[in-house]
C-alpha cells in the first residue's frame, strides 16, 4: 500500500508516523514544499522576542530524523502542483522546476492555511511582514537584526498578533496594535477581551480598536499605516495578523469538493474524492454544538485529526472524528485567556437563545499565598442547562478550569454537572468549593429564577431614570468609582435603609464581582421588592467592560513621578494584600496609612489586577501621595507616601486647570466636564470650584433626611433637586428641549452629563463645593455626592496660584 501526505506540520506529520506504527511495510512518502517538516508554530513569537533563544529548539523533528525514525520517504522542498484523483497520481515540482509524478493508493491533504495579505496600496514595502511558519520567523529576526527596530505595528489584535506584541514589548520595542474590531481576541465575548486591554494599556501598548488600515507608504526612512479614521502611526515593523484561509486550491482544482469555508470531509475525514482524506486548517467540520461547518485553525484538533485520518487510510473507514468545539488559550504579558465552546456574541449572532453567568473567584484559597482572581463566564441554555461555552482570564488556573469546562461541553453536559465535578483540593491549587462549582451554582441560581440578573450592556445602555441602581459595596469602594446614577447603600444597612430604595422601579443592585449584590437581593425579595436584579460579575466586569481605551500613560511610574533623594532612604512599610479582592488591598492600606506618620512609604503588594487604579484613585480622594507600581508575573506593587493634608496636592509647576462653576444651565454643565475630562486626560491637575447655581450640578439623586430651617426648604423647593432637573440656557422651551438634548445624546453615543461628570471624578478631578453659599442657600454636604470636598475662597485662591488657566462658567 503506497500512501502520499502532501503537508507536514502538525496533521501530516502525524498521520505519517502513525501509519508507519500501523504499517511497517507500507510505502509512505511526505511531500513538503518548505524546507521544514515538524516545528513549534506556535513558539514562534517566543523565538522572535528571544524567550525561546535558540531556533533549533523550535523543531520537533528535522526531516533528515524523522524519515529514518519512521522509515518514511520525506521531500521537503518539493511542492505537489496537481491531483489526477482518476489516475490517482501527484504531479510534483522541485525546486529547480523539474516535475515528477508519483502514483498513490492513498492521499493525505494537510495544505494548511496561508496568511491573508489584503491587496491595500504599500502592502509590499521593505518591513512589512505575515508570521506563519519559520522562514517568515527567519525574515523577521534578519530584518531586527539588521535595521533599527525601535516600534512595530501590529495589523490584528488576534492570538498571534498579541503575543507577538508581548515578544517585540520584551524585545524593547515600543508596540502598536490595530484592530478592526472593537476588540482584541474575537473568540472571547468583549467582557473578557476587557481584561486584555487594561492588561495592554498598563503595560504600554497602544491600541486602535475599531479602526482600520488603509494603505502603507514608507516616508523619510520609516513606514507609514495609514488608518481609516484619518491617523496614521509611523513604525519601523509592521506585522500583519489580519488572520489565514484555508488553502484549498490544490484540492479545488483537482475537482474535490469545497464547502462554505474548506476543503469538504465526512466523519472519517475523507473527501469527496475515494481514497483521499484531509485534516488540519484546510478542512471544514460541523461544530458538535450547532451542526453548521465551521474552521478550526488549532493544532490539538490537527493532530487528533492525522492520526483519525491515519487509521481509516490503513484500515478502512473504520475511526469516526466528533469535531472540536474550539478550545483555546492564550498568554498575553500576566494575563491568561482560554475559551471553549460558543462565546455570548456567537449565540445571539446565530439566534440561539442563551443565558450567561460571570463569577470572580480565588485560583486557589485566599489564604495560602499567591492566590489570584480567576474570572469565569459560561453560557448555557436556560431552560436545560446545556452548557454551550466557557471563558477564563486571570493569571493562574486558567488552563486547569477551560479543560475541565472543555470536556463537560464535549460531553453534552450541563451547568449542574460542574458542581459534581470532583476537584482535588489543598490550599496551593484550589478551594474547597472551586471557581468552576462557583460558576455552576451562579448559572443555576440564574435558570431557575432564585438569581434574576442583569448584564452590564444593559445597565449602560438603559434609561437611568427608570431604575433604581443600588450600589452595596463599601463607602471606600463606592467614592473610588461606581456606575452613574447610583446610591451607595451597603449590605450590612441594607435592612435599615430599605424606606430608601422604591417598590414601583426596578431596582437593580451590584457589588464589586456579584456575591454581595445576590445577598442584597435575596433580602429585597424577602422584605416583598417584586422585581430585583443582581448585576453579573459586579461593578467589576461593568468597569472593565466600559473602560475608555487610551494610549497614554495612565499608571505613574518612578520616572513620572520623582522621588526626593531624602525619601528614597527611608524604610518602607512592607504589606502583603496578595489573595485578596477588591476593596481588600484598599482596606490593609488605609489601615496601613491610618497608623504611620507623616512621610512615610508603604508598599503594598496585591495580586488583584485592578488595585493600582484604586490605589491611585484612593490618593487622589484622600491627599496621599501615589509614588509607583511596577507589575511582575500578576504580583502589582504599589509605593506610596503618607500626606497628612485632606485634598489631593496639586502639583507643582503652575500647569494645573481650574473651573468656577457658578451656573447650573445643561448645556453650560456638559462643556464644563469635558474641558475638565480633556484637561485630566493630559495629565493636568484639575479643580472645579462649584458656587451658587453650580452646586445644583453636584447634588445627589437620592438624598439622606436632613433638618432645614424654613428659608433652607424654600430654596430647596426652588432650586433643581439634582443634575438630571437642570434645563438648558437657549431652547428649554419648558423642558422639550431638555429631554431632547439628553436624547440626541444617548442616540449619537454622547456620555450624559452624569457620565461626564462620573468620569471627571475617576480621571482624579478634585470637586470643591463652596462652604459660604452652602450655608447661604441651605444646602448640606449630605446632599452632594460622595467624593466632594468642602472649601471657601482660600481653597479656591490656593488652587488658581498653581494653575495657569482659570476658567468662570
Amino acid at each position: 500500500m503506497k500512501h502520499i501526505i502532501i503537508g507536514g506540520v502538525a496533521g501530516g506529520a502525524t498521520a505519517a508516523a502513525r501509519i508507519r506504527r500501523l504499517d511497517e511495510h507500507a510505502e509512505v512518502v511526505l511531500i513538503e514544499k518548505g524546507k521544514y517538516i515538524s516545528y513549534a508554530n506556535c513558539g514562534l513569537p517566543y523565538y522572535i522576542g528571544g524567550t525561546i533563544a535558540e531556533r533549533d529548539k523550535l523543531f520537533v523533528q528535522t526531516p533528515e530524523g524523522f524519515g529514518r525514525r519512521f522509515n518514511i520517504d520525506v521531500r521537503v522542498e518539493n511542492e505537489a502542483t496537481s491531483i489526477d484523483i482518476a489516475s490517482k497520481t501527484v504531479k510534483i515540482r522541485r525546486t529547480d522546476g523539474t516535475e515528477y509524478t508519483e502514483s498513490y493508493d492513498k492521499l493525505l491533504l494537510s495544505t494548511g492555511a496561508v496568511p491573508v495579505k489584503p491587496p491595500l496600496p504599500g502592502i509590499d514595502e521593505k518591513g512589512i511582514f505575515t508570521l506563519r511558519n519559520v522562514e517568515d520567523t527567519d525574515r523577521i529576526k534578519a530584518f531586527m537584526a539588521q535595521e533599527s527596530t525601535n516600534s512595530a505595528v501590529i495589523v490584528g489584535g488576534g492570538f498571534i498578533g498579541l503575543e507577538m506584541a508581548e515578544n517585540l514589548h520584551r524585545a524593547g520595542i515600543d508596540v502598536s496594535i490595530v484592530e478592526m474590531a472593537d476588540q482584541v481576541m474575537a473568540p472571547v465575548d468583549f467582557s473578557i477581551a476587557s481584561y486584555v486591554h487594561r492588561e495592554l494599556m498598563d503595560k504600554g501598548i497602544k491600541l486602535y480598536l475599531g479602526k482600520g488600515v488603509e494603505r502603507f507608504c514608507r516616508q523619510n526612512g520609516r513606514l507609514s499605516v495609514h488608518l481609516n479614521n484619518g491617523e496614521s502611526i509611523d513604525t519601523d515593523l509592521v506585522l500583519l495578523s489580519i488572520g489565514v484561509r484555508p488553502s484549498t486550491q490544490l484540492a479545488a482544482e483537482a475537482g474535490i469538493g469545497i464547502g462554505e469555508c474548506g476543503i469538504c470531509v465526512n466523519s472519517y475525514l475523507e473527501t469527496s474524492a475515494k481514497d483521499v482524506y484531509a485534516v488540519g486548517d484546510a478542512i471544514e467540520f460541523n461544530h458538535p454544538l450547532t451542526g453548521k461547518p465551521w474552521l478550526n485553525y488549532l493544532a490539538g484538533p490537527a493532530n487528533r485529526q492525522g492520526r483519525i485520518a491515519a487509521d481509516n487510510m490503513v484500515k478502512g473507514n473504520t475511526s469516526e472524528y466528533e469535531g472540536a468545539i474550539g478550545t483555546a488559550i492564550a498568554k498575553v504579558f500576566d494575563v491568561t485567556v482560554g475559551t471553549t465552546g460558543l462565546p455570548a456574541k456567537k449565540l445571539r449572532q446565530m439566534g440561539i437563545d442563551y443565558k450567561s453567568s460571570t463569577t470572580v473567584s480565588s485560583s486557589h484559597a485566599g489564604y495560602y499565598p499567591g492566590a489570584f482572581q480567576l474570572t469565569t463566564k459560561l453560557t448555557f441554555d436556560p431552560s436545560s442547562g446545556k452548557l454551550l461555552g466557557a471563558q477564563c482570564v486571570g493569571h493562574d488556573g486558567v488552563d486547569k478550569r477551560i479543560d475541565q469546562l472543555a470536556l463537560i461541553i464535549k460531553q453534552g453536559g450541563t451547568v449542574y454537572d460542574l458542581t459534581k465535578i470532583e476537584q482535588a483540593y489543598a490550599p496551593p491549587f484550589s478551594s474547597a468549593k472551586d471557581a468552576i462549582a462557583i460558576a455552576g451554582y451562579v448559572a443555576s441560581n440564574i435558570i431557575n429564577h432564585t438569581m434574576p440578573v442583569i448584564y452590564w450592556r444593559e445597565i449602560k445602555n438603559m434609561n437611568r431614570a427608570d431604575v433604581s441602581l443600588i450600589d452595596v459595596r463599601t463607602h471606600g469602594e463606592f467614592v473610588l468609582g461606581t456606575i452613574e446614577g447610583a446610591v451607595n447603600i451597603p449590605l450590612d444597612d441594607l435592612r435599615e435603609r430599605m424606606n430608601e430604595i422604591p417598590k414601583n422601579k426596578l431596582v437593580v443592585l451590584f457589588c464589586a464581582v456579584g456575591l454581595r449584590g445576590y445577598l442584597a437581593q435575596r433580602i429585597l425579595l424577602g422584605h416583598g421588592y417584586g422585581h430585583v436584579v443582581n448585576l453579573s460579575g459586579g461593578y467589576k466586569t461593568y468597569s472593565l467592560a466600559t473602560q475608555q481605551i487610551s494610549n497614554d500613560t495612565e499608571m505613574p511610574t518612578d520616572g513620572d513621578m520623582p522621588v526626593m533623594e531624602p525619601i528614597k532612604t527611608m524604610n518602607k512599610i512592607k504589606i502583603d494584600a496578595c489573595g485578596l479582592q477588591c476593596p481588600g488591598p484598599i482596606m490593609k492600606l488605609k489601615e496601613t496609612v491610618d497608623r504611620t506618620g507623616e512621610g512615610q512609604l508603604i508598599e503594598i503588594t496585591a495580586t488583584d489586577a485592578g488595585f493600582p487604579r484604586d490605589a491611585k484613585a484612593w490618593c487622589n480622594s484622600t491627599g496621599n501621595r501615589f509614588l509607583s507600581h511596577t507589575a511582575d508575573k500578576g504580583y502589582h506593587t504599589v509605593v506610596i507616601e503618607k500626606r497628612s493634608c485632606n485634598a489631593p496636592t496639586a502639583m507643582a509647576g503652575g500647569n494645573n486647570k481650574t473651573l468656577i462653576m457658578f451656573s447650573d444651565d445643561l448645556d453650560r454643565a456638559i462643556a464644563t466636564f469635558v474641558l475638565a475630562n480633556g484637561a485630566a486626560a493630559t495629565g493636568k491637575k484639575v479643580s472645579i470650584f462649584f458656587t451658587f447655581w453650580g452646586l445644583n450640578v453636584i447634588k445627589r439623586k437620592h438624598k439622606t433626611k436632613v433638618k432645614k430651617d424654613l428659608f433652607s426648604r424654600m430654596f430647596a423647593w426652588m432650586l433643581p433637586s439634582d443634575s438630571t432637573r437642570l434645563k438648558l440656557s437657549q431652547m428649554s422651551m419648558m423642558g422639550i428641549g431638555d429631554k431632547m438634548i439628553r436624547y440626541i445624546m444617548r442616540r449619537k453615543n454622547i456620555d450624559s452629563l452624569e457620565e461626564l461628570r462620573q468620569k471627571a471624578m475617576l480621571n482624579g478631578v478634585e470637586f470643591i463645593a463652596c462652604q459660604m453659599t452652602m450655608d447661604m442657600m441651605g444646602i448640606r454636604k449630605e446632599e452632594l455626592l460622595d467624593g466632594i470636598s468642602i472649601g471657601g475662597v482660600a481653597t479656591y485662591m490656593e488652587r488658581a496660584e498653581r494653575a495657569n488657566v482659570n476658567l468662570f462658567i
